[in-house]
């Protein structure tokens, strides 16, 4: 996300935004995201309960994503986008990484 962050403010800056406006709001956008996504890395990090449905929730709208890039033959781009988002879906729920984040009660 930081490398999309840093295209869009590129791009920005460079004037090949469509208008000037959207592109800072689309860097913006992607700065925040950025953030939201290291703060669920880091909670999956330290193994915090909260964090598992954020990450299960970005793995499926990255598998969502990656059909429709292949959708758009753009093979290069949704294979890896599916096979890295699928492996992150299927270590979230293995077994292990579910008793390690369920809630002790």
């Amino acid at each position: 996300m930081i490398v999309a962050t840093a295209f869009s403010a590129a791009a920005t800056i460079s004037g090949k935004s469509y208008e000037t406006s959207s592109g800072v709001a689309l860097t913006l956008l992607a700065f925040i995201a950025a953030i939201a996504l290291a703060g669920i890395a880091a909670g999956i990090a330290r193994v915090k309960p909260w964090s598992r449905t954020p990450a299960v929730m970005c793995q499926l709208l990255a598998i969502i994503v990656g059909i429709l890039l292949l959708d758009g033959h753009r093979y290069a781009w949704g294979i890896p986008a599916l096979i890295l988002a699928a492996a992150g879906l299927v270590g979230l729920l293995a077994p292990p990484s579910i008793k390690a984040l369920n809630r002790s009660r």
